[in-house]
């Protein structure tokens, strides 16, 4: 008799814990999707930050990899006082 409540109880969890993990699933599949035109707005304006902010003393460089560039654009943001948000637009700007 004393059986009976463990194995409800474990019956909950285990029910629980498969629910919460097919939670997860289907969150991660449906993922938000960025269109052509989202990638073309955001190198437009990571463009425009890049002449605005970088261009006033840089030439544009070649491309370097995502963290490379992350990197320099960490360093230059603290030097020429450039905004997250210009920064994220620049980044994007350069390493696609």
């Amino acid at each position: 008799m004393k059986r009976v409540p463990v194995l409800v109880l474990a019956l909950v969890l285990a029910l629980t814990s498969f629910a919460a993990s097919s939670n997860k699933k289907e969150a991660a599949a449906v993922s938000p999707v960025v269109r052509a035109t989202d990638v073309d707005t955001l190198r437009a304006q990571g463009e425009q930050r890049f002449r605005a902010n970088c261009g006033r003393c840089h030439a544009a460089p070649q491309k370097f990899p995502p963290r490379a560039m992350a990197t320099v654009l960490r360093h230059m943001r603290v030097r020429a006082t450039i905004t997250d948000e210009d920064m994220r637009l620049v980044l994007f700007y350069m390493t696609q």
